[in-house]
């Protein structure tokens, strides 16, 4: 069985009512040289079991489950690990890909010799209606300094060659491992090339971690100075800009 060009990198927990929605949006693909890695986080509902029966219908869909729950972090970095693809592309299980998603971007990547690269996505509600908003990335390559700023790369967008750079993984986080993952490929050097075209859209659930936007602030003052080792005053200039950037990306 030959190498795969993409792999697509998956948790699910408790997403049985979108795995299906998710799942046609990577089975549309213009581009269809890819394997799609799912790791399950013991859902209590009966995802793991749409998982298999998705994965007898189409073999390229590679699924796994942990032995306990563990969090999105270590359900990714299984994945991660398992990724066969030259590039490894990040899809959450009720987010969703236009159909020339990978088309677009991989040959946006190889075009540009890009490592590490992301796009601009729309949003859709919880009932997976779009809605009239775009977050546009900017127009220059994002930079560590750039990113603890503004938080312009998106799960559902990115996407690195691991035949350059090696595999990353997350840390042991709940929340933000992803972020810290971008920010790890960055600190190295590596910095992520945008591509402004609206290629996902990303679901807003209600109640979501993400959905609570003033909260985020203390969190993520706190992320910077555990995580990341910030002094204090760096952790303060960066939290002000980046809850400034939030407001700006879902009010404005």
């Amino acid at each position: 069985m030959s190498r795969p060009k993409v792999s697509i990198i998956t948790p699910v927990y408790n997403a049985a009512r979108f795995i299906e929605e998710t799942y046609n949006s990577v089975n549309k693909q213009i581009f269809q040289d890819w394997e799609w890695v799912l790791v399950d986080d013991q859902s209590t509902d009966n995802s793991f079991q749409l998982l298999q029966d998705l994965s007898v219908k189409d073999r390229r869909l590679k699924v796994h489950q942990l032995p306990e729950n563990s969090g999105s972090g270590p359900a990714r970095n299984l994945a991660i690990d398992l990724a066969q693809g030259t590039y490894l592309a990040f899809l959450d299980s009720d987010d969703i890909w236009t159909k020339n998603k990978l088309s677009r971007h991989v040959s946006f990547m190889e075009k540009h010799q890009a490592a590490f690269s992301h796009t601009s996505y729309g949003f859709m509600n919880e009932a997976g209606e779009v809605i009239n908003q775009t977050f546009h990335v900017s127009n220059k390559p994002v930079t560590y300094d750039d990113l603890l700023k503004r938080t312009e790369i998106s799960c559902l967008t990115a996407m690195y060659n691991q035949d350059l750079i090696g595999k990353y993984f997350m840390p042991d986080l709940r929340r933000k491992q992803d972020y810290a993952l971008w920010l790890s490929i960055l600190k190295d050097g590596h910095n992520s090339i945008p591509l402004d075209e609206e290629l996902a859209f990303y679901r807003q659930v209600k109640g979501s971690a993400t959905n609570n936007k003033f909260k985020l602030i203390i969190k993520h003052l706190k992320f910077l100075r555990e995580v990341e080792g910030l002094s204090l005053l760096q952790s303060l200039y960066y939290s002000f800009h980046w809850g400034i950037n939030g407001l700006k990306k879902y009010y404005l």
